[in-house]
């Protein structure tokens, strides 16, 4: 392997799994955790607790350093500045979910935090949402109902879904849950991390350390036993995570101290059925580094989920879990592998049933730049080929980065945490966070054609924020090339925090946030369909709700929103995102539901 000379900048080899001193591109020391708990719910619905009214405020305080909306010379060549001219994506449904004023059969919901962390997943018959520490559950209509966004269940604390399981993941209601529909296997997959140290378990292992192999233990007697841990280097303890409950600030300097030993956990827990409001089976892994932001994905073979080890530290990690054995309620394992110097991970994940080659490897992705050394821009997204073996652990491998040229970038606003988008009204101005790749990285193969759609927030020459996304294709090795590119950024406006998705023509859809003066941030939506004219999103803006209020409480804006394919028809795409009511004193979400033209 040869380091490029452009990442050697923001993404060292040393960092880069040693890769260009060994020689190899592969990771393969691998930490293997067997789940210390797991069992099997009663129904979620059974015996439903009331909502808990528990003051849930998160303020941060405004950065009060100058952020730049400079472009870097090449960055201005694919910005889209026009919308499409092709009709606009068709609204199929529309209606507010978890916010202010939300109320369901569980109450309503309590004082609102910041960043929402918006997530959905949609089935057959059913839309799961969840909002920091919150959850609930509508109508979908079809086959069981004749009306779609119906509260059949919330709000409730996401732990709810851990109600019984004992441990952390019952005791904490931590935020930045995500929840996943499974629609190979027709489940819906639920996971919260854990933010503070578990330092009340019997026999508490000791913390990693480079060197022999270490035994995990039970959490729980009559548990599932020991697993080895293969060897990991001793990573740079993170900062002390915040109060339990707490959502994950990825802000450096926020938290209070806290114990130094313990180790954190994982939560997973996995639908027995298609009915997300029956019985789960449900896991906890210990993970020793701090889990914050993760980002799951389904694939084939497993489910992945990459997470931040700390504010402080640029260091990332991604786990793959036995969803085969997890399908099925039987004792399964997690294999992780820290990735050092590098930005926030996303694993791809799957939309439709298409399978990509048997096999093939799980792909990550990175956006460069390293907003801690104060470097905003690159001119490469970054890929790794995640192949686990949970058979052989020995088997298993993170290849890469491998170095995807595009054209050159600087994050929205200088990354994340910063005052970026102006409100009218006020001079709160809202995050952008710039220095990631957003949830989601998909991956559909149509017919002989895989794809593979990522996302992120740059700055434009127009002086507002543009959405910059990518079409990646794989080839016969796996390895990763540029279909298409694009920065989407007319009228010199805000778009930011995007999520995409693919429908089974192979058509693009992308949700975003949308504000700057004179306008109040809302949600909307563009696109392009398979055949179109390279690097441009084809249809008109769909507008999915207008703001109608500023935030000003807070600088945090969602952190990040959400699409979601329909397995109904593999057409629909469903998305959320925040916006406010007029006066309203906290933001409220929109779930909203567009077709592209051409898809029935």
């Amino acid at each position: 392997m040869t380091c490029p000379s452009r990442s050697l900048r923001t993404l060292t080899c040393v960092a880069l799994l040693a890769a260009c001193s060994s020689g190899s591109p592969a990771r393969t020391d691998v930490t293997v955790n067997r789940a210390v708990t797991h069992d099997v719910s009663a129904p979620l619905a059974a015996g439903a607790p009331p909502n808990a009214l528990a003051p849930e405020n998160e303020r941060e305080e405004e950065s009060a350093r100058p952020v730049s909306h400079d472009v870097p010379p090449g960055g201005a060549a694919v910005e889209q500045t026009a919308e499409g001219t092709r009709p606009a994506a068709t609204v199929v449904a529309s209606f507010d979910g978890l916010g202010v004023g939300f109320t369901g059969p569980q109450g309503y919901m309590p004082t609102l935090r910041n960043p929402s962390d918006n997530t959905l997943a949609v089935g057959p018959d059913h839309v799961v949402q969840i909002v920091n520490t919150r959850m609930a559950i509508y109508t979908k209509r079809g086959k069981l109902y004749d009306t779609t966004g119906k509260v059949l269940y919330g709000p409730v604390e996401t732990r709810t879904v851990f109600r019984g399981f004992g441990g952390p993941c019952e005791q904490r209601n931590n935020g930045d849950a995500v929840v996943r529909y499974d629609q190979l296997a027709n489940r819906w997959l639920v996971v919260m991390p854990i933010f503070s140290r578990v330092t009340d378990r019997p026999n508490e292992p000791p913390p990693m350390q480079a060197g022999p192999a270490q035994r995990t233990v039970p959490g729980r007697p009559g548990q599932p036993g020991a697993a080895v841990r293969l060897y990991v280097p001793e990573p740079t303890p993170p900062p002390a995570p915040p109060a339990p409950g707490d959502t994950g600030p990825r802000r450096q300097g926020q938290r209070p101290p806290q114990p130094t030993t313990g180790s954190y956990a994982m939560c997973y827990a996995v639908s027995t059925g298609p009915d997300p409001m029956g019985s789960y089976y449900r896991y906890e892994f210990v993970r020793p580094l701090f889990p914050d932001y993760p980002r799951p994905a389904v694939w084939p073979d497993a489910y992945y989920v990459p997470t931040s080890t700390g504010d402080e530290v640029i260091q990332k990690h991604t786990c793959a879990v036995d969803r085969k054995r997890m399908l099925a309620g039987q004792d399964a394992t997690e294999q992780c592998v820290v990735i050092d110097g590098v930005n926030f991970l996303n694993n791809a994940d799957l939309d439709g049933t298409a399978l990509p080659p048997k096999g093939a490897p799980n792909i990550v992705l990175a956006a460069g730049g390293t907003q801690l050394k104060k470097v905003m821009e690159d001119s490469a997204i970054y890929a790794w080929k995640f192949h686990v073996d949970f058979d052989d652990p020995s088997k298993t491998r993170l290849d890469g980065p491998q170095t995807i040229a595009v054209a050159p970038y600087h994050y929205l606003c200088d990354g994340q945490l910063t005052s970026c988008v102006p409100q009218p009204g006020t001079d709160r101005r809202l995050d952008a966070q710039g220095d990631k790749l957003m949830a989601r990285v998909v991956y559909r193969r149509v017919g002989g054609r895989e794809m593979v759609v990522a996302t992120h927030s740059v700055n434009t020459s127009a002086g507002g924020g543009g959405v910059r996304w990518y079409e990646l294709r794989p080839d016969k090795h796996r390895d990763l090339s540029l279909a298409q590119q694009g920065t989407y950024a007319p009228g010199g406006f805000y778009r930011w925090m995007a999520s995409p998705a693919i429908d089974k023509k192979g058509n693009i859809g992308i949700g975003y946030s949308f504000g700057g003066l004179p306008h109040f941030a809302g949600q909307r939506f563009a696109g392009r369909l398979a055949g179109d004219p390279p690097g441009v999103l084809t249809l008109h803006e769909t507008v999915l709700v207008e703001g109608e209020g500023a935030q000003a409480n807070t600088l945090r804006w969602e952190d990040y929103t959400q699409t979601a394919v329909d397995p109904s028809d593999d057409c629909t795409i469903w998305y959320v995102g925040d916006y406010y009511h007029k006066d309203a004193p906290s933001y409220s979400t929109r779930i909203a539901a567009v077709r592209m033209p051409g898809c029935r």
